[in-house]
């Protein structure tokens, strides 16, 4: 199975080093850095960028669609909350995008896992509630793709007569589907559903164990891929690396601790002072427990920022972090979403420095096993 690497984009310059009420989802739209960030990925072999969803942030279905004009082969994988739109709707948008696009998108479900994010868009279902209505969410957008005749739904969130769509995704038979959750009641819906189980940067032995839970509950006939999302901090030499890193973690703590209580946050889910996302918390146990997971897995930054997001690092040298990637294909992930601190500059080097040590990787080990075969 060939690696594919995703990336990340947002509409501003701006991550977490710029300040603790930031979110790379959120904030104002500079139109010219969407452009130039884009075309890095483009020009660094990333597969897909992910645009991000947040209650304050730009649609990113219309992030997708600057961005796509502004380059010629890159995908974009659009984050999307169920529940704010009809699922007709989305279906029809995310279809007529595909084709504008010439083929060029995927979904990435994200359900919610704080109920102040959620509440801000008007939505007061708890968690669990969430998921089952993803659960329709999803199979009405999957038969508006797919159907060729109107079709009824009778469900215990949407109730829908003679539903149909004249467009349909110019990629067959769908538009591939991620989908993130780490909770119990997530899995069996991304079970489900998804095409990319995605999960963040865990311990392989944790990885490994999360995809025996998602195998063990997936329906005959379906076998969805694996993503993990991670934040490498490269250096020339190891030890460059790591100063890099712990220079990283000063500014963060810095600027955490000199946050006032006069600045009401842009994204309020960020003050909390524990999670509710299980993916949060479980980011946080392990970093309770060390800072340091396999080679060069590292916790402190998800500690100091109460792991709101992809948040663990893998520290090293361009050869080193290849080698930790190639660890987590070899525990059945095939997806890598990639992100950095200094998002251009590093998105640049990841695609010079990384990417085709891991693609080489890959492609050897693939052509041995073949071999065997």
């Amino acid at each position: 199975m060939p690696i594919e690497f995703i990336g990340m984009i947002g509409t501003r310059q701006i991550s977490e080093l710029d300040g603790p009420r930031v979110a790379i989802a959120g904030g104002s739209i500079d139109a010219a850095y969407v452009r130039k960030f884009a075309q890095a990925h483009e020009d660094g072999g990333f597969d897909y960028v992910l645009v991000g969803y947040g209650s304050t942030g730009p649609d990113g279905l219309t992030v997708a669609s600057f961005a796509a004009a502004a380059t010629e082969r890159l995908k974009f994988l659009i984050a999307h909350r169920p529940g704010f739109v009809a699922p007709t709707l989305f279906a029809r948008k995310a279809a007529t995008l595909d084709h504008f696009t010439n083929g060029r998108i995927a979904v990435h479900i994200i359900t919610g896992g704080s109920d102040a994010e959620q509440q801000r868009d008007g939505d007061w279902l708890d968690r669990d509630t969430r998921y089952r209505r993803t659960d329709e969410y999803l199979d009405i957008v999957r038969r508006v793709w797919v159907s060729d005749i109107p079709f009824d739904y009778d469900g215990e969130f949407y109730r829908l007569k003679d539903a149909y769509s004249d467009v349909k995704p110019l990629q067959q038979p769908h538009i591939p589907v991620y989908f993130g959750g780490a909770s119990g009641a997530a899995v069996p819906v991304g079970a489900k559903h998804s095409d990319v189980y995605a999960m963040w940067g865990e311990p392989i032995a944790a990885i490994k164990e999360r995809i025996r839970e998602v195998k063990a509950v997936t329906p005959p006939g379906r076998s969805p891929r694996f993503s993990v999302s991670l934040r490498p901090i490269l250096g020339d030499t190891e030890a460059k690396a790591w100063e890099r890193a712990h220079s990283i973690l000063s500014r963060i703590k810095e600027i955490r601790a000199a946050k006032t209580a006069n600045q009401p946050p842009l994204t309020p889910y960020l003050n909390s002072a524990r999670p509710q996302a299980v993916g949060s918390n479980r980011l946080l146990q392990f970093a309770q427990e060390s800072e340091i997971f396999d080679k060069r897995l590292w916790t402190p930054i998800a500690a100091a920022t109460g792991a709101y997001g992809n948040t663990t690092a893998l520290v090293g040298t361009p050869e080193q972090v290849a080698e930790s990637l190639v660890d987590y294909y070899d525990a059945g992930v095939t997806t890598l979403l990639i992100r950095g601190f200094d998002p251009l500059e590093d998105a640049i080097a990841y695609g010079r420095d990384v990417i085709p040590l891991v693609r080489a990787e890959v492609q050897r080990r693939e052509r041995q096993a073949a071999v065997i075969a």
